[in-house]
């Protein structure tokens, strides 16, 4: 369960940052609000996963999905640069969390 929780705090954490772009410096209610729930529930799904796995492993995932996912997410929403150098960063950091999910597991 805590790789299944450590996906969903990563996609949350994408929410939340998309959260803060839609809530217009956090002057709009309902996305402020919004974002402060993806917010608090992509902590504290992220805490419960790190019941389980490794904080550097865990963290490193957590902040890779939003960072990617958000990245992915800007281009197709708000057609930011989709420069083949730029996508390349990206499929970089896909392959970190993947190297991190098969090769950063409990310490023996």
């Amino acid at each position: 369960m805590a790789w299944f929780y450590l996906v969903v705090a990563g996609v949350l954490e994408i929410g939340w940052a998309l959260g803060l772009k839609y809530s217009e410096g956090l002057t709009k209610l309902g996305p402020s609000i919004a974002t402060g729930v993806m917010l608090l529930g992509s902590m504290a799904l992220l805490g419960m996963a790190l019941r389980d796995l490794p904080l550097g492993t865990a963290y490193a995932i957590w902040t890779g999905i939003g960072t990617a996912g958000t990245a992915i997410l800007g281009i197709w929403l708000f057609g930011e640069s989709a420069q083949p150098l730029r996508l390349a960063c990206l499929v970089m950091i896909v392959a970190g969390i993947i190297g991190l999910k098969f090769l950063g597991g409990k310490p023996a």
